[in-house]
């Protein structure tokens, strides 16, 4: 199993839920986070002054898929929220041991599935 923690802009949010439910994955985790990569921040002018913005917000999603799922929404979440832009984010993917569904006790790949 695979743990996807894919950091993206706010505003894609939306339209990657519906793209991953589309490609038979509905479930997944968001967390509101603030940060900043190389860039650093974005430097903003309000009423003649210049301030500086050095956390932006972002957020977090988080899936827990089998190996075999895991390419496919990789490729999804790449596809959808790639602007060309500084600032689109990235993906971070870990191995998972084991998972265990509460409700039912069921453990592995078909806890996930």
């Amino acid at each position: 199993m695979k743990k996807i923690e894919a950091i993206i802009r706010p505003e894609k949010l939306e339209v990657l839920r519906q793209q991953l439910e589309k490609v038979g994955y509905p479930g997944m985790m968001v967390t509101k986070i603030e940060g900043h990569g190389k860039q650093g921040g974005v430097t903003h002018q309000f009423r003649g002054t210049e301030y500086k913005t050095s956390f932006l917000p972002k957020v977090k999603v988080e899936l827990v898929v089998t190996d075999s799922q895991a390419k496919k929404l990789i490729d999804t979440i790449t596809e959808v929220c790639r602007s060309g832009s500084v600032g689109d984010g990235k993906i971070f993917i870990a191995s998972v041991d084991n998972a265990v569904r509460i409700r039912t006790g069921e453990s592995g790949d078909i806890a996930v599935s």
